[in-house]
């Protein structure tokens, strides 16, 4: 047995203890070994190495395989050294042969959940349960410790704009990079919040449908009556109303119909049938 309480020596007797029960609430990588095997006594030292730097993160369980030939059957095991990364009761995860220490690590990251998304999981729990200042409170403690995580910076940008600071859910949103500027999240956020300041300086609908009674092609009454169906959640009608803004006139204030019509497909998400439906309409309009 070795000194580290991360390694184990495993055989067919403790495997339901200290695989499967153990995989429940972290990763466990299984290395099938054998004395014989010269790529096994190449990359354990490695792997040994990994288990003390990850500190307990995930457990390293070694089988030698010549000693334990019903354990690697069972697990159809034709060559050595084979890892096999257990989670949550399953194997989530495998490598064959001496491969670098990269590999493994990445192989590991999948899979092991860090301090800061324990610190996110347990603040959305209590947000859930109307514990709003307790879960921004645990929030920043785990931006804190990991401040360039970009998805928990718009998971707070979601939560203090949901209660009505949109100062500060801007300035996260801000703060993000290149990259996390990119993310689903952040990019309908930031339509959310748009959104909301134009709906804020609209006429009333029934004040802009007069308009548009008088004057169909009034394109600022289009434009103004998309976001009131956009805030309805009449997605198609509000679309139709900016590809008419587009086919009546592109240099309408820069091209406003296209590009509103482009925030709300950011609005909504790629996945959404309207979004799907419309950007067939406008490739069709454009080209």
């Amino acid at each position: 047995m070795s000194e580290s309480p991360y390694i184990h020596n495993v055989s067919m007797q403790n495997f339901q203890n200290l695989v499967l029960e153990t995989s429940i609430n972290k990763p466990v990588l299984v290395d099938f070994w054998a004395d014989w095997c010269q790529p096994c006594q190449t990359i354990m030292p490695m792997l040994a190495k990994l288990a003390e730097e990850y500190d307990g993160k995930f457990e390293l369980a070694k089988v030698n395989a010549d000693q334990e030939q019903e354990l690697a059957a069972h697990f159809g095991i034709k060559s050595l050294p084979t890892m096999k990364l257990f989670y949550q009761g399953q194997i989530v995860d495998e490598r064959m042969g001496a491969v670098p220490e990269s590999d493994i690590r990445a192989m590991l990251d999948k899979h092991i959940v860090s301090e800061s998304d324990q610190l996110v999981q347990a603040a959305m729990m209590a947000y859930q349960q109307g514990h709003t200042t307790e879960a921004l409170e645990v929030l920043n403690n785990a931006l804190a410790k990991d401040p360039d995580n970009a998805e928990l910076k718009v998971t707070i940008a979601q939560m203090v704009y949901g209660e009505g600071d949109t100062e500060s859910a801007v300035a996260l949103l801000d703060s993000l990079d290149s990259e996390g500027s990119k993310l689903d999240a952040a990019i309908k956020l930031r339509a959310e919040i748009k959104l909301a300041e134009q709906l804020a300086d609209l006429p009333d609908l029934e004040d802009i449908e007069q308009r548009l009674s008088r004057n169909p092609k009034d394109l600022d009454a289009l434009l103004q009556k998309s976001r009131h169906l956009t805030a309805k959640e009449d997605y198609d009608n509000a679309m139709e109303c900016l590809l008419t803004v587009m086919r009546t006139d592109r240099s309408f204030e820069d091209d406003a119909g296209r590009t509103s019509l482009l925030e709300l497909f950011d609005l909504l998400g790629g996945e959404h049938p309207s979004v799907q439906k419309y950007r067939r309409k406008l490739f069709t309009l454009l080209h």
